[in-house]
């Protein structure tokens, strides 16, 4: 069975090595936040690599103090009017979209005004939001400010309905990054994670496979056991097939390249064990 290539839609190319990927029918990636360097790692990668840049923070913000955040990886924007000189930075860099943090307990974040200021630039220039969101009350501010997508299934508490339908609502896509709760263990933020993705799924939110490459101990390759917690959120083969090809941050690609997945009488979920980009074009 031939599809469109599959997306891994988070990742950080500084920290991982993406050579293997191709072999198990990951052709592109989407890096969610590095410093300017992203530039060069981009070129240079074994898979095609959209970037987001830089992160774009509150003074101070989430991840410049995290320890494993490359050096000058933030564009802060302290008020509403610094959001245009953020937004122009990476749009110079050629980013595909721009990548923000809420995050409150790592450091400041943005208040509603600066975001919706962000949102606004990014826009302007052709660019979707996307928005890493930790803890209480920073959906909500994604959702006030007019983020287009959530870098990781909210997973520190479980969401309210409301907030569920409000984000369905909006249009909102959530990339996965299930894994990375347990690494194949079953843990309390995982579940947490499973669960409100799978309200924000049977609702008809639009789900994307990501894993956030490069935090902690990931397989380098299809991880087969995001795409099973994407099957105990709920979703049956064609909507995981639909995470894994959705071309998110853009409206389609065609670079010549798809993954084959074999056929037989194996359920999908094993024969995704198989799987392997190919280049169709002549």
């Amino acid at each position: 069975m031939r599809s469109p290539v599959f997306v891994d839609h988070h990742v950080h190319v500084g920290l991982v090595d993406l050579t293997g990927l191709a072999d198990s029918g990951i052709g592109r990636v989407v890096d969610l936040g590095w410093n300017d360097d992203v530039v060069a790692l981009a070129a240079s990668a074994a898979v095609a690599t959209s970037y987001a840049g830089r992160f774009v923070a509150a003074p101070g913000g989430y991840p410049r103090a995290s320890g494993w955040a490359p050096p000058r990886c933030t564009s802060e924007v302290a008020e509403p009017r610094a959001a245009a000189a953020a937004v122009a930075h990476q749009v110079a860099l050629g980013a595909a979209l721009v990548k923000t943090t809420l995050n409150r307990d790592a450091g400041a974040v943005l208040d509603l005004s600066s975001l919706r200021e962000v949102v606004g630039e990014a826009t302007a220039a052709g660019l979707p939001v996307v928005a890493h969101c930790e803890g209480p009350g920073m959906v909500e501010l994604a959702l006030a400010g007019g983020v287009g997508a959530l870098a990781h299934t909210p997973w520190t508490h479980r969401l309210d309905d409301e907030v569920v339908a409000e984000a369905v609502a909006a249009g909102q896509v959530w990339i996965s990054t299930l894994d990375i709760h347990g690494y194949g263990a079953a843990t309390p933020d995982q579940q947490r994670a499973v669960d409100n993705l799978a309200r924000f799924a049977a609702a008809g939110g639009r789900v994307l496979y990501g894993t956030d490459l490069g935090n902690g101990p990931l397989p380098e390759a299809l991880n087969l056991r995001e795409t099973g917690l994407l099957s105990e959120a709920g979703l049956d083969d064609d909507a995981v097939l639909a995470a894994l090809t959705d071309p998110w941050p853009f409206t389609s690609v065609d670079d010549g390249l798809q993954t084959d997945v074999p056929d037989g009488p194996e359920p999908f979920a094993d024969r995704l064990a198989g799987a392997h980009v190919i280049r169709t074009e002549a």
